[in-house]
């Protein structure tokens, strides 16, 4: 993982989560992420990495290089040379980015079913009816997901995975963290994770209830989609 975006990441979630659980989730030493976090601190305290960093992220990381050096020449009394620019940008992950789509969606699903929760987004007892969903999570010009489970007795996070692949093991380890009763409703989309033949081997053996969206109809899954509508906006501001 980038060193910049682990400690942007753990420092945006700290009130959330606790630092150990997330180093843990993240697999980064303490040590290591303390060193990482000193040099990090250490790079921003520059005023002409900090005011690039200001101008990218003011423009949306969408400018290059080139226009960034043009904006920031404006405004200093001597030229600032232009490959340092390109250094300072690549060093710290502010490139012009693309936003990717939510997920992918490849291949033919191996396990659909119905929506059997129906939008009764509502539970008389814990851990009976649980939702569960993936978002991204964009830092400077990287890429992490976070997939987490909800339970909606409370709307609690029972549990949660932040990684930068979303495939079917990345749903599976959050999945994993749970120990379930018979019978407990799990309601998903039909994003091709969630209708893997792993994922459907796993929910079977843990005698899990599966429910899902149907297609194109986020509504149907609107508690974690309200969730994680709000991580995201609140972690890329």
């Amino acid at each position: 993982m980038v060193p910049e975006v682990v400690v942007k990441l753990v420092e945006e979630l700290k009130e959330t989560y606790t630092i150990s659980l997330l180093l843990e989730t993240l697999d980064v030493a303490r040590a290591t992420y303390y060193r990482w976090k000193k040099k990090y601190l250490n790079q921003t305290e520059d005023p002409i990495v900090k005011r690039i960093g200001e101008l990218c992220k003011a423009e949306g990381y969408k400018y290059g290089y080139r226009k960034i050096h043009h904006e920031l020449n404006k405004e200093l009394d001597e030229p600032i040379n232009l490959k340092r620019v390109q250094r300072i940008m690549q060093k710290n992950g502010w490139n012009c980015r693309v936003r990717p789509k939510k997920r992918m969606r490849l291949g033919k699903p191996y396990y659909l079913t119905e929506n059997r929760l129906n939008r009764q987004f509502q539970a008389d007892q814990p851990m009976t009816t649980l939702v569960t969903d993936i978002t991204y999570l964009p830092f400077e010009n990287s890429m992490l997901y976070l997939s987490s489970i909800m339970d909606l007795y409370n709307g609690e996070i029972v549990a949660f995975t932040i990684g930068d692949k979303q495939d079917t093991a990345f749903v599976i380890d959050t999945l994993n963290q749970l120990e379930l009763s018979e019978g407990v409703m799990l309601h998903s989309d039909q994003g091709s994770v969630y209708t893997s033949k792993d994922y459907y081997l796993l929910s079977k053996e843990k005698g899990i209830i599966r429910s899902m969206s149907r297609k194109g109809t986020p509504a149907d899954n609107a508690p974690i989609e309200s969730f994680h509508s709000s991580q995201s906006v609140k972690l890329s501001t």
